[in-house]
C-alpha cells in the first residue's frame, strides 16, 4: 500500500519559501538562538560548551522532569521526546493499532492524524466540525454514534487546527466519558495548549484526565520554535511508553542534543514566550476582524477561541483556485480546505507572525484590483 502524497506539506514546499507573504502560517513569530537566550539570562557559552555526542533515547531527563511540571499526572518517566510532533505521531499510530482496526478522526485535521492511521490498513472515520453561524462546534452525538464497542482510537486536537475551536469544559468532560465507557485509547493533539485568548477556557491536558490518553505538544506552535524540531508524548500508561520506546529505536533512536538544550531553556520562560505570542495574535485579532468587516461580502469570518490559526469560509467560488490565483497574483500565500480533505469552500488563516498586517494589507490591496476575476 502506497501511502498518499503529504498535501500540506507538499504545498508549503512550493510556497512557504518563495512566496513573499504567509497568510496561513500555523505557527507563532519565532526567534533567534541570541534572543532566546538572552530571554532565559543563559550565557552563549554555555550552548558553546554542549557536547554534541548522543542523547538519551527517552530525551534529556532535566527536558523531561520541566515537560512534567507542565502536567498533574505525568512523571518525567512518562515523556517522551521525540523528533518533531510528526515523529510522535507515527510511534503512536504504530504501537497502538494494527490492520482492520477502527479509528476516529476529528476533522479537519492535520493530515497525518487521519493518514497514518489509514496507512497502518486501519479503518479510519471522520468526525467532522460543525459550521454554524455563531462559529465551529463539535457533534458530540455523532461521536457517541460513531464510537462503536471495536474503535481502537480516538484522535482528537484540542486546541483545534485549522478552526481555532476550544471546546467547552463539559463539552471536553463528555469526549473523555465517552472514551472511557468504551476504554479506547485517546490520542490528543495539544500543539497549540497555552495559546487560549481566556486563561479560563483553558481545559487539561487529557493524559491528566484520562488514563488511556496520549497528550501531543511540542515546541513549534506554542512557542514559535519550529526550528529545534522538538516535541513529546505524555501518557500514565507505563507500557504504552515501554512500546514507544522500543520502536523509537527503529525511527530517530535520540534527539538533537541542541535542540534538546534549547528547547529546556524556552520551556523554563514560557510563560514569558506565551505571552508575548498571545500578544501578537490579539494584535493580528484586531486587524482581520475589521479586514474582515469590509470584505463580509467575500469571506464568512468564524472567530477562532485559541491559537494562531482560523478557518473562514469563501463565499463564492474555489478555495483552491483563489488560493493560486492570490499568490501568484501577489505574493501572498493562503492554505485552501481541500488541503485538509474539507470540502473548498474555507481558507485558514494564520494569525502569528510580525508581518500579518503588511500581508493583509497586500491581500487587501490585490483584492480591490482583481475582485472581480476572483468571484
Amino acid at each position: 500500500m502506497t501511502i498518499r502524497e503529504f498535501q500540506l506539506e507538499r504545498y508549503f514546499a512550493r510556497w512557504e519559501f518563495t512566496a513573499p507573504y504567509l497568510l496561513s502560517a500555523s505557527d507563532c513569530e519565532t526567534v533567534s538562538v541570541g534572543e532566546l537566550l538572552n530571554l532565559a539570562n543563559v550565557p552563549l557559552s554555555e550552548l558553546g560548551d554542549l557536547r554534541l555526542g548522543y542523547t538519551e533515547s527517552q530525551g534529556d531527563p532535566g527536558l523531561r522532569t520541566t515537560i512534567a511540571d507542565f502536567y498533574s499526572r505525568v512523571t518525567p518517566d512518562g515523556v517522551v521526546v521525540t523528533n518533531a510532533p510528526e515523529e510522535a505521531i507515527f510511534l503512536v499510530m504504530w504501537a497502538l493499532l494494527n490492520p482492520g482496526d477502527r479509528v476516529v478522526v476529528q476533522t479537519p485535521c492535520y493530515q497525518s492524524l487521519f493518514e497514518l492511521a489509514h496507512y497502518r490498513g486501519c479503518d479510519v472515520f471522520p468526525w467532522p466540525m460543525l459550521e454554524t453561524d455563531d462559529g465551529w462546534r463539535m457533534d458530540l452525538d455523532h461521536l457517541a454514534d460513531l464510537l462503536t464497542e471495536d474503535t481502537r482510537l480516538l484522535v482528537i486536537n484540542v486546541p483545534h487546527n485549522p478552526t481555532g475551536y476550544l471546546p467547552t469544559t463539559s463539552d471536553f468532560d463528555e469526549i473523555l466519558e465517552l472514551a472511557h465507557r468504551r476504554s479506547l485509547w485517546l490520542l490528543c493533539d495539544e500543539m497549540y495548549r497555552g495559546l487560549e485568548y481566556d486563561l479560563a477556557d483553558r481545559l487539561p491536558s487529557a493524559c491528566d484526565r484520562y488514563p488511556r490518553a496520549i497528550s501531543l505538544w511540542g515546541m513549534s506552535k506554542t512557542f514559535g520554535l519550529a526550528g529545534l524540531r522538538i516535541g513529546w508524548l505524555a501518557t500514565q500508561d507505563r507500557r504504552l511508553m515501554q512500546s514507544l520506546l522500543r520502536l523509537k529505536d527503529y525511527t530517530t533512536i535520540c534527539s538533537s542534543a541542541p535542540s534538546e538544550f534549547l528547547a529546556h531553556v524556552a520551556l523554563k520562560q514560557a510563560e514569558a514566550i506565551i505571552q508575548r505570542n498571545l500578544g501578537i495574535i490579539q494584535t493580528n485579532l484586531a486587524h482581520v476582524r475589521e479586514f474582515m468587516t469590509r470584505r463580509r461580502g467575500t469571506f464568512a469570518w468564524r472567530e477562532p477561541k485559541a491559537g494562531p490559526i482560523a478557518f473562514g469560509r469563501l463565499r463564492k467560488g474555489s478555495a483552491a483556485a483563489f488560493c493560486e490565483e492570490v499568490v501568484r497574483g501577489s505574493g501572498v500565500m493562503l492554505v485552501p480546505s481541500t488541503l485538509f480533505d474539507f470540502g473548498d469552500s474555507h481558507l485558514r488563516w494564520g494569525l502569528g507572525r510580525l508581518n500579518f498586517r503588511e500581508a493583509l494589507s497586500v491581500l487587501d490591496e490585490h483584492l480591490g484590483t482583481n475582485l472581480k476575476n476572483l468571484s
